[in-house]
């Protein structure tokens, strides 16, 4: 077996090619658009690369046919704030070969080691975690936009090279046209027309504001977590900018108290539903195959990227207004009859019990897995979340009870 780096329009062309061998009689799979992979990889199109490094490799066999692919990389934001230094694998794809999946592991291992990693995280993506993250192991259906989909024999293949699960990632599914508990709406509406609280849709012509609320609700949500690092606005902002073809302003919303920005919930429509039509490629056929089933409603189902709420709202209510808002808006959007809310790490307890008070039912479960490069070393699972773990860190740093 022959492992070599994508260095060139060749290696890249094999790069892409490799799911259409894995995937080519699953009809659940949606090749993910090559140019936006490509994106991810390009040091001038992914931020991620102002502190980080990435490398990919293709692994063919004797006879130069292709068996598989990884990519291995460095976020150096996040890879330091663990207990050891840990790197990152993703964009893994391969046959039901265990030799050959070692050989692509072993690659990406090493190359973490030669650059300070004690530890490996996979499959991943190089950058946000709200697209490419995370190993299919239950809910063998067509994903969501962003959500990973692989076969169900790529975890005994991490999971012989030595790779143990450091959380889980739940998604799930509510079935729009099945109302909503009678319960639910009442506090929701309560809550929503209460006057210190205001909600919002995004407004493209207020997308430097909607930017820097976003930052602000994301900072207070997320500062309690373990490894929590500020979110970058230029990165919001370049993903709101490159996405105004897929995205639907009235599905984004910020919610606010008095004025003040507390909580955020972002949508988007499944263009996987389209992409599955398109295998990969976005050329002239392509933007015209995508407008034509944009605009021919052939997306009948949303996804929940992100919602996020300051941990001094979390017993407001708030969530739930923020999803009565949004029924009034579904409701002139017949179209779509079901919502995929994803993904909810089993560390974040709060999300989940928010997901499951809509009725809706758990329908996947993805692993985040990591590799410990000292092979003595006890494993230990990602630690739960919340307003517990803010007032433990808060008592470290001040000292105070």
């Amino acid at each position: 077996m022959q492992l070599t780096e994508v260095t060139d329009k060749k290696t890249q062309r094999q790069f892409h090619r490799v799911p259409h061998l894995i995937y080519k009689n699953d009809p659940n799979w949606a090749c993910p658009l090559e140019g936006m992979v490509e994106d991810i990889f390009d040091p001038a199109k992914n931020k991620t690369f102002k502190n980080g490094k990435a490398i990919r490799w293709i692994l063919t066999d004797e006879n130069g046919n292709l068996l598989g692919r990884i990519a291995a990389f460095i976020n150096g934001n996040t890879a330091h704030t663990y207990e050891q230094p840990t790197g990152g694998c993703g964009f893994f794809e391969c046959t039901d070969n265990q030799q050959a999946a070692n050989l692509l592991f072993k690659a990406a291992v090493k190359w973490n080691k030669a650059n300070g990693m004690e530890a490996m995280d996979g499959p991943i993506n190089f950058g946000e975690n709200y697209i490419n993250w995370g190993l299919l192991v239950d809910g063998f259906m067509p994903q969501g936009y962003g959500m990973p989909y692989n076969p169900p024999y790529y975890e005994k293949l991490f999971r012989s090279f030595g790779f143990e699960v450091y959380f889980e990632q739940y998604c799930y599914h509510l079935d729009f046209t099945i109302p909503f508990p009678e319960r639910f709406w009442k506090i929701a509406e309560w809550i929503a027309k209460k006057p210190q609280y205001n909600f919002k849709h995004l407004d493209f012509r207020e997308t430097d504001k909607f930017v820097k609320d976003f930052c602000t609700i994301y900072d207070a949500a997320w500062s309690f977590h373990e490894h929590y690092k500020p979110i970058d606005p230029d990165d919001i902002k370049d993903f709101i900018n490159s996405s105004k073809a897929i995205l639907d302003p009235e599905m984004i919303w910020f919610a606010y108290h008095e004025e003040k920005p507390i909580a955020l919930f972002v949508m988007i429509p499944d263009i996987n539903q389209i992409l599955r039509k398109l295998s990969g490629k976005l050329n002239l056929l392509g933007i015209l195959k995508f407008l034509y089933y944009k605009n021919t409603q052939t997306m009948t189902r949303t996804r929940i990227f992100i919602m996020g709420i300051d941990p001094k709202y979390q017993r407001s209510g708030v969530d739930s207004a923020i999803f009565w808002h949004q029924n009034q808006i579904m409701k002139k959007k017949p179209q779509y009859t079901e919502v995929e809310l994803s993904w909810a790490g089993d560390f974040n307890p709060k999300i989940i019990a928010v997901y499951e008070a809509t009725g809706a039912k758990r329908a996947k479960t993805h692993y985040t897995l990591r590799y410990l490069f000292d092979r003595e070393k006890p494993f230990a699972r990602a630690p739960i979340i919340g307003p517990e773990a803010l007032n433990e860190k808060v008592k470290a740093i001040t000292g105070k009870n």
